[in-house]
Formats: structure tokens, C-alpha cells, sequence
């Protein structure tokens, strides 16, 4: 599988494009802020996106989600739990960021450990609550997208609707017990790895 990061220049944040270059099958993980570049490499790549998968449902997460969708006709995947915020402009702060609501619903509700394979290709989705109530991360093999619950050196904020503190430590813990060499690719800044983080991530090192 090969990667593609596209950073917006509002929210800094992760639009992740991964796809098999020999299939040329895709998904887009968190697609938000920077429509015209993804259309603009799927183009380029003759990509076919099956999936648009969803960590979680802030407003900088879901923002491309629907000119995406129409774009590729592919099928929303995120979290069974997030399916209030997804649904609700205000608790997915669209209409805070955006001059018009984002309300959404998935094509595909996913819980804990449940798998989805896309060609030869296996997801595993992880709930990770804490920053928000149906956070997840995204697994295919050795990488591992946690949206805004795990970043090089921190993690996602837990005082927004849904999040708990409590949870996200025990979602860190959950991390934890994951190989070391696991590259995580987060929802803001550069990636890493399970073993770095457990090694320097403050927050990590209070639940090992």
C-alpha cells in the first residue's frame, strides 16, 4: 500500500490517501479542507475509492466528506458511537468552522475489532474513545491511522462534547499493548511509532 499525507492550511490537519498501486483501489481517511487536492490526485492516479473512513467527526475530520463522496460514490465508514456527532452540525462543530452544516450519515457503522478488507487488503478498526465518545483508529497491517488520539509527542484534547479524559487513558492503554514497530499516522502532525511514543510520549508512559 502507498500513502499520500495532505495537510490543510487551516486546521493542519491529516487527509490521508492509501491506496494499492497495483489495483489502484483507495481509501481516504478524514478527508477535510482540501477538496481540490484530493480530487486532483485521484485524477492523477486513476484511483478508485472504495472507502471514505472516519476517525472521528470534528468539523476538520468530515469537512470533504460529501463533495467526496459524490465525487467517488465510495462508502462512509466510521465508528457506530459517533453516529450522534455525525448527524449534529453543533456537536461536530461544523457550524462553528463552516458557513454551512455537515451532517452526515454512514454508509457502514463499525465497532470494536470488526474488519473490513478491501482486495487483498484487511482494516481493523480499534475503538478509541476519549477525545470523542466514537473515536477509532484504523489499522491495515503495520500502519495505523489514530486520528486525534494519538500524536507524535501528545494527544487529542478531551474537554470537547463526547470527550473524557478517563477514556483516552484507557484507550492510550489499549495503544500500548500494540507492537512497537507500528507506525501511527496521526490526525495532526508527522507520524510515528507505538514503540516512540511509549518511549517519549508523556501521556503514553502514565498507562504502561
Amino acid at each position: 500500500m502507498k500513502l499520500e499525507v495532505i495537510v490543510d492550511s487551516m486546521m493542519q490537519e491529516n487527509t490521508y490517501i492509501y491506496y494499492d498501486e497495483n489495483t489502484l483501489e483507495a481509501v481516504v481517511i478524514d478527508p477535510a479542507l482540501c477538496f481540490d487536492k484530493q480530487k486532483a490526485f485521484i485524477k492523477k492516479h486513476n484511483l478508485v475509492v472504495k472507502y471514505i473512513m472516519l476517525t472521528h467527526s470534528h468539523a476538520d475530520h468530515i469537512g470533504d466528506v460529501l463533495e467526496l463522496k459524490k465525487l467517488t460514490n465510495a462508502q462512509i465508514v466510521a465508528n457506530i458511537n459517533e453516529k450522534e456527532m455525525l448527524n449534529d452540525a453543533n456537536k461536530n462543530l461544523s457550524n462553528q468552522f463552516f458557513p454551512y452544516p455537515v451532517e452526515i450519515e454512514a454508509d457502514i457503522y463499525v465497532s470494536d475489532r470488526e474488519k473490513l478488507k478491501m482486495g487483498e487488503h484487511t482494516f481493523s478498526f480499534f475503538d478509541t474513545p476519549g477525545h470523542t465518545e466514537g473515536g477509532m483508529c484504523i489499522r491495515c497491517g503495520m500502519d495505523m491511522f489514530t486520528g486525534d488520539t494519538l500524536f507524535m509527542g501528545s494527544i487529542g484534547r478531551t474537554d470537547l462534547y463526547g470527550g473524557d479524559y478517563n477514556q483516552m487513558l484507557k484507550s492510550l492503554k489499549k495503544l500500548s499493548k500494540m507492537e512497537n514497530d507500528l507506525v501511527i499516522y496521526p490526525g495532526h502532525g508527522p507520524a510515528s511509532t507505538i514503540g516512540r511514543e511509549k518511549n517519549s510520549n508523556y501521556y503514553m508512559k502514565l498507562v504502561i
